[in-house]
């Protein structure tokens, strides 16, 4: 029986092609998507997981009120880690201190290049279950050791051994590789690092660490540590909540709350709001996964309808086999059997798809996902993955054709009219809704980001380069460097600061100012500057005016932005002082609001002040009339001169602005890519039923051609039902939408107002790939010569 029913499946495939053809692309491109989506799925979840005491990792964080907020940290003050070792050492398997991942330089004969890594204690590689190739990562005690990843020790010493080699790094510092340990993959936190310094040479060789070591107010330290087996990381935390507050009562006017934040949410519960985690990469988990659901859902919806139209060709076949005794459980495995094999045939249609846009998938998403060929789970979820779509797929057709009744259709009574049209009807509405509710999301995502993007910068990005002082060669000779670099002619300004100019990388919460209320806590950006800083960013000034060499008192000058000013709740500050560390300091300007960190958030209060000790960036205005090439040139020479043996590293800054919108710009295109298909496979099975329902009413419309009907006559018969079942959509879509986007952006402090114009947009978007659809099919059918159409009669 299974063979006749594959031999009868075969048939109906083959006997209607063009339908056949509809369904196979469809269900294609639709389980396309869903794998693609499905990998990326699989990738984030399965983010961090790599590191085989995952479940027991966390990093210790803090929660902090100021200006009126409660912050949530990842940065912790170097006391911590003695304090949780020394009261709660019973707690945990393991704790470490580590640095934040940083550039440095690496060289080893005539090879030399930056790379990022981290200074470490020695109990970080068991903790993170650091995989070692060769040699052994139990040297880290050792402040001259040092651990590399395969790919750097590779690059450095080609196939030569590495172990015992001793390495220059900075252009200052030798160490000997006692290690090599397999690259993290790149869906782990750390990605990026690409060896491992002892916490010890970190210690050594940087003073303001040594004096942080009793500083309960510096937050600049990560700690990681592993809990001991069967513990739990809340019953942790409310133990250790309170022991900065008991060691620091200074600090406890911010109230600090330390806790355990497990690397299971290090990933996809990223960011905070008041002390509670509220988005993070999980809405994008979430999102795709709609996506992949609903792309697979319109695909479905298109075997669906194209089964059921094509009903009255089957129904003879079925009331012959019920009349001859087969049941009605018979007919549903026969229709089900064939949506099952339709589905298998799709979705080896499907692995071709996906394995081919693999490579741009994962350049659009940012990701190195490969295909799990030889994963036995991975094959067992495609195969119920396939099952699962050919049941679903074929239920409603298996269901509706078996449900005839044998005398009605061999008298030719097939069931017609509204009971047999209105189920698809339904679902078309169902696909358009899905649809046009997709144009809307992709053009408000789209829309926001550009709007994000044209909100005012407060500083100027064409033509600045920073370029990092990564060696006390460039840190020692400021004035030297800068007088080279203007002799060039391609240079215009030239400064130092300790931020990017679009981050504030250090904070400070001890300034006081006339009129404080003694309640107010206020945490502000401090960002260290020399002369012309602003005059090499671009500064637009509100108040005041910036430091100068011709004022001497401007060491003790300040220049405050709006955010600061408005947060201080001052009229006039220019001319005001503002105590900070035992001294007075003289607001001499206010600036426009630079946008650091993300441009969707509020800007933070910050207070810019001369101190070139603090520097560890170069800002170079370029001439703009030279050419860019010309002027890197130029320059590239005079970093030579000043620090040889260290490449030449430079950054744009609109190109670094630009990056702040990575992630959203990820969510645009993507969205956009899913949006096309998901259009794709409306359209396809718009095609496939007008195709069915013009070749259903060949006759008629040949009548009414004889009859004097007019091409535009016909045409708006066969899309005047779809167009109002368009419109239909168009309703249900614009109010889903409306409230998911709604939620969407409540994300973003600086967002877009959702207008009239864009669900306009979006509806008329989909009519009009409707029309497009339709209406080359109906026209097709309207010039055909009805003498053709009524031959048979």
């Amino acid at each position: 029986m299974i063979k006749n029913y594959l031999k009868i499946a075969w048939r109906n495939l083959t006997k209607n092609s063009l339908f056949s053809a509809v369904n196979m692309i469809g269900l294609s491109i639709g389980m396309a998507t869903a794998i693609l989506i499905g990998l990326w799925l699989w990738d984030e979840l399965s983010f961090n997981k790599y590191h085989r005491h995952y479940d027991r990792i966390a990093r210790v964080m803090q929660h902090q009120t100021a200006n009126g907020e409660t912050f949530t940290g990842t940065a912790t003050p170097l006391p911590m880690r003695d304090a949780l070792a020394s009261e709660f050492g019973n707690e945990f398997s393991h704790i470490a201190l580590s640095s934040w991942t940083e550039d440095r330089i690496l060289a080893y004969g005539g090879n030399q290049f930056t790379k990022k890594g981290n200074c470490v204690e020695a109990d970080f590689p068991a903790m993170m279950s650091v995989k070692m190739l060769r040699g052994t990562a139990k040297n880290l005690d050792d402040p001259t050791s040092v651990l590399l990843s395969e790919s750097v020790a590779k690059a450095l010493f080609g196939n030569s051994e590495p172990i015992d080699k001793v390495i220059k790094i900075d252009n200052k510092h030798l160490f000997k590789v006692t290690g090599v340990y397999e690259d993290f993959p790149y869906n782990t936190e750390f990605c990026d690092v690409s060896y491992l310094l002892p916490w010890k040479f970190f210690r050594e060789n940087t003073p303001w660490v040594q004096r942080s070591e009793t500083n309960w107010g510096n937050n600049s330290f990560q700690l990681f540590a592993a809990i001991t087996p069967g513990n739990s990381f809340e019953k942790i935390s409310a133990k250790i909540e309170g022991t900065k507050a008991r060691h620091a009562k200074e600090e406890a006017r911010f109230n600090p709350r330390m806790f355990l934040n497990p690397m299971s949410r290090w990933h996809l519960y990223s960011e905070w709001k008041n002390g509670i985690p509220v988005r993070g990469r999980i809405q994008f988990v979430w999102l795709f996964g709609m996506i992949g659901a609903f792309v697979l859902l319109l695909a479905c919806i298109n075997f669906m309808n194209l089964s059921t139209a094509r009903s009255e060709g089957r129904a003879r076949e079925v009331g012959i086999r019920k009349a001859v005794g087969s049941g009605r459980g018979q007919l549903v495995s026969q229709f089900l059997l064939e949506s099952v094999l339709m589905a298998i045939a799709a979705f080896l249609s499907a692995l071709i798809i996906a394995s081919l846009l693999l490579p741009v998938f994962n350049a659009v998403a940012d990701k190195q996902i490969v295909f799990p060929w030889n994963s036995t789970l991975g094959w067992a979820v495609a195969l119920a993955f396939t099952l699962l779509t050919g049941v679903f797929a074929g239920s409603y057709p298996a269901l509706f054709l078996s449900r005839f009744n044998p005398v009605k259709v061999l008298k030719g009574a097939v069931q017609s009219g509204k009971a047999a049209v209105l189920p698809r009807q339904v679902l078309v509405v169902v696909q358009f809704t899905i649809s046009i509710t997709f144009i809307i999301g992709t053009l408000v995502v789209l829309r926001q980001i550009q709007y994000a993007k044209d909100r005012p910068t407060g500083f100027e990005r064409s033509g600045l380069v920073s370029i990092p002082l990564n060696t006390q060669e460039l840190r020692g000779h400021y004035e030297v460097v800068r007088h080279d670099l203007l002799q060039t002619g391609a240079v215009a300004r030239v400064s130092e600061t300790s931020s990017p100019v679009d981050d504030v990388w250090s904070s400070d919460a001890s300034f006081s100012w006339p009129g404080k209320d003694p309640d107010q806590v206020g945490d502000f950006g401090t960002v260290g500057i020399t002369h012309d800083y602003g005059a090499t960013v671009g500064w637009k000034f509100a108040q005041g005016r910036d430091f100068s060499r011709s004022f001497a008192t401007d060491s003790l000058g300040i220049v405050l932005n709006e955010s600061a000013v408005r947060f201080m709740g001052i009229a006039k500050p220019v001319g005001m002082s503002i105590q900070w560390n035992g001294l007075q300091y003289t607001v001499i300007g206010v600036i426009r609001d630079v946008i650091t960190g993300s441009p969707f958030t509020p800007v933070l209060p910050t207070i810019y002040m001369l101190k070139p000790e603090w520097a560890d960036i170069i800002y170079v205005k370029l001439n703009r009339e030279k050419n860019v090439k010309q002027a890197l040139s130029a320059i590239e020479p005079i970093f030579k001169k000043h620090n040889p043996g260290s490449p030449f590293e430079y950054k744009f800054a609109d190109d670094e602005y630009d990056r702040k919108f990575r992630a959203e710009e990820r969510i645009g295109q993507l969205a956009s890519i899913f949006t096309t298909l998901a259009i794709s496979i409306s359209c396809l099975g718009l095609f496939g039923l007008v195709s069915f329902l013009a070749e259903q009413r060949r006759k008629e419309i040949g009548i009414r051609k004889v009859l004097g009907a007019s091409i535009a006559s016909v045409w708006g018969l066969l899309t005047r039902d779809f167009i109002v079942l368009v419109a239909i959509a168009s309703v249900f879509a614009v109010q889903l939408s409306y409230y998911a986007l709604s939620g969407w952006l409540e994300n973003y402090a600086y967002r877009m107002e959702l207008s009239w114009w864009i669900f306009a947009m979006g509806i008329v978007g989909a009519l009009l790939i409707t029309l497009l659809t339709v209406g080359f099919q109906a026209i097709r059918v309207a010039l055909i010569n009805p003498v053709k159409s009524l031959r048979g009669e």
